[in-house]
């Protein structure tokens, strides 16, 4: 549908998948998992949470398959826990999708590793901010972070994917820092949590 306000297509369709904090929070997986600071900032999770929250997280897959994507949260291999941070592991969890493009998350680091059959390893390219990328038919991409970006750019991290060109739109863009400071402060967060903002660690 079109409207006078939005000419283009106003019907959006959103797919949402489990990562390990929101298993964790919901008693999947175990909070002992975690280091101390993570485990804190689960309890208060926990205890935030709504019951339509829950309802929610708890309908939520650990991997979707798209048209030519696959989503989830760690790895394709290991939805839930696995990181995707070197060439190696890159490589080995192209076995384990068969669409085009596989999106990721869980580093928190921005990333897009590409494999062909002319190589036997995957490569990785780190993207530049605020750019647009054409991305091969093999590809494992991750957009880094909106709330706790950890490449050493405190800037927000998000990418929007043109699923018709296939070409990914890497964002970064500041916000007030301070503001969500103040207010993870309020909550009890710790304390190295809410410094990390400041340095995108």
């Amino acid at each position: 549908p079109r409207s006078t306000l939005f000419p283009y297509t106003t019907l959006f369709r959103s797919i949402c998948i489990i990562g390990n904090h929101d298993a964790a929070a919901l008693k999947i997986i175990d909070a002992e998992s975690f280091n101390p600071e993570a485990r804190n900032a689960l309890i208060w999770t926990r205890n935030t949470l709504t019951e339509s929250n829950k309802v929610f997280l708890g309908n939520l897959k650990e991997l979707v398959i798209w048209e030519n994507f696959t989503l989830t949260h760690g790895s394709p291999r290991q939805p839930i826990w696995e990181y995707i941070l070197d060439i190696r592991t890159a490589t080995q969890n192209f076995e384990f999708f068969s669409t085009k493009i596989c999106l990721i998350g869980h580093t928190h680091l921005p990333s897009i590793y590409t494999f062909s059959g002319s190589n036997n390893h995957a490569l990785l390219a780190v993207p530049e901010a605020n750019q647009k990328i054409a991305l091969p038919d093999r590809s494992i991409v991750n957009p880094g972070s909106v709330g706790q970006p950890r490449d050493q750019d405190p800037r927000a991290a998000y990418a929007i994917l043109d699923t018709e060109l296939m070409l990914w739109d890497y964002r970064r863009v500041p916000y007030d820092i301070q503001a969500v400071q103040d207010r993870m402060k309020k909550a009890g967060l710790p304390e190295r949590h809410i410094q990390r903002l400041s340095a995108g660690l």
